[in-house]
């Protein structure tokens, strides 16, 4: 990638904005300068109602409003601030990091700007959609932004609107699963899968595989054949509609209380969201593992069980689908699941906003997060993939939580298949740092004054842990770098770590 100039002459020479095309950049560009700042700058000062930072590969000054989000990136040149809208800035952290890695990487800089537009495609869509009444699926279908510190969280893959707003949960959608038919000798499965044959009927010699129209669609080419001499018919759309999760490739049946997980031949984040066959040969292990620790736990925690798994030997990935357990089993009486990264992105009806009592409110909410994540591990081996995403907190009535709800048994660690060490720094980056921090910042965002930090101390130092006494000493928490990850093209699952200020420290 070449380098190029950033920079405009003039303000004057930034086209026209209208109101959709704003606020399509701001969402774009809070995530993408919160990755630069963290991974590649540095904090130099405050200059009024800004916030100033030094780019560590060029030495440029770069200047942001706010702090969770942050907002008006300008550039310093020639003592003057120059403003940047989002193509400016997509090219600006193209420029820091090949200086930074020397490595030329053309591919994140277009999945950036097509996560901009997907955004504004969203904004559009959900100007004349209706949210849910049901709390919970607001919640799940609420991720406008996403992703708080990755480059391009909303990306779908550079197709054309058309090709995936049909599917996109947040554009509050709901659709019919394609039904397809495998030839009974080409079924492959393990676990439970009996709630997928209440959902048709197949004909004599078949079993019955429900399909996510938009993976049915890029998947045909390697289908084809199979549809061809007959080992998969078709057998129209199921009788139901499905809601998509923030997961956008799991959907939720609510007249079943089912979820089902789909692959996804479509970058979302980091990966290909592709139910990988290494992945669907432990998922049964590994779900066993924390279904039997969940029970051992005691108290109030639940685990959303992915119970099983059905496809086809001739396309045992582009097929796969995983059965997941459903809320009405889980989740206490008369308690409402909501998506933790719901409540800190927020939605209509937001119980983290609306808290007359925040302070009791964030202590019930570490309550019920914290110690089942913390049991799973120290008793039991079990490394949870506890972010935001694959977490859900049911609250009572008033709006207070009761309960957290975990899921997504493909994300989980087993002691010993990794080390303690990485097990902890794992644990300790989902929990904490992906999770706590960001639930904190929102918290204390919509409540001002509120220091979320000393309670947090509390909570974690209740666990006789040797690694949370570590935790609350350390100066640092390991921060994941996603933007040096993709510009540097490693495997989504390669975490790596750079030391983030502990706020848990010295509280």
């Amino acid at each position: 990638m070449d380098r190029v100039d950033l920079l405009p002459p003039t303000i004057g020479d930034f086209p026209p904005r209208d109101d959709l095309a704003a606020r399509a950049d701001a969402h774009a560009a809070a995530p993408l300068l919160n990755c630069l700042l963290r991974e590649a700058a540095e904090p130099v000062g405050d200059d009024g109602a800004w916030r100033v930072h030094r780019l560590a590969a060029s030495g440029r000054l770069l200047r942001v409003r706010g702090t969770r989000r942050p907002a008006r990136p300008e550039v310093g040149a020639d003592g003057t601030w120059r403003p940047l809208d989002h193509r400016d800035l997509v090219a600006l952290v193209a420029d820091e990091l090949y200086r930074l890695t020397g490595l030329v990487n053309p591919v994140l800089p277009a999945e950036m700007t097509d996560s901009r537009d997907v955004v504004a495609a969203l904004l559009a869509a959900r100007a004349g959609a209706t949210a849910p009444a049901d709390a919970y699926l607001r919640s799940e279908q609420s991720l406008i932004t996403g992703h708080p510190h990755h480059p391009a969280p909303k990306a779908r893959g550079g197709g054309p609107p058309a090709a995936w707003l049909p599917y996109a949960p947040e554009a509050h959608v709901r659709f019919p699963l394609e039904l397809l038919g495998v030839r009974a000798d080409t079924v492959v499965q393990e676990g439970d899968t009996s709630a997928l044959d209440a959902l048709g009927e197949a004909p004599p010699g078949y079993r019955l595989l429900p399909a996510h129209p938009w993976q049915l669609r890029l998947a045909a080419p390697a289908l084809a054949d199979a549809f061809a001499d007959g080992r998969l018919i078709r057998l129209g759309a199921s009788a139901f509609e499905v809601w998509p999760t923030a997961a956008i490739r799991t959907v939720y049946a609510p007249e079943r209380d089912l979820f089902l997980k789909f692959s996804l031949d479509v970058r979302i984040t980091n990966d290909i969201r592709r139910l990988w066959e290494h992945d669907l040969r432990r998922l049964r292990r590994t779900d066993k593992a924390v279904t039997h620790a969940f029970a051992a736990l005691g108290g109030p925690a639940g685990w959303l069980s992915d119970r099983g798994h059905r496809t086809a030997c001739f396309a045992h990935e582009e097929l796969a689908v995983v059965v997941r357990d459903g809320l009405g089993g889980a989740v206490l009486p008369g308690a409402t699941p909501l998506l933790a990264a719901g409540l800190v992105e927020g939605f209509d009806g937001n119980p983290l906003a609306a808290a007359a009592d925040p302070a009791a409110w964030w202590e019930a909410y570490l309550r019920a997060v914290v110690p089942p994540a913390l049991a799973a591990y120290a008793d039991h081996g079990v490394v949870l993939e506890a972010h935001l995403q694959n977490t859900l907190v049911a609250v009572d009535d008033g709006g207070t939580p009761v309960q957290a709800l975990f899921r997504d048994a493909e994300g989980v660690k087993l002691l010993p298949e990794v080390t303690p060490a990485a097990g902890w720094e794992r644990l300790v980056y989902c929990l904490v740092v992906n999770h706590l921090t960001e639930v904190a910042a929102a918290l204390a965002e919509h409540h001002p004054g509120l220091d979320p930090w000393p309670a947090a101390r509390r909570e974690l130092a209740r666990h006789d842990l040797p690694e949370v006494a570590a935790l609350l000493a350390s100066p640092t928490l390991p921060g994941k770098t996603n933007l040096l990850l993709r510009w540097t093209g490693a495997d989504g699952a390669a975490a790596r770590y750079l030391p983030l200020p502990n706020p848990l420290a010295g509280t």
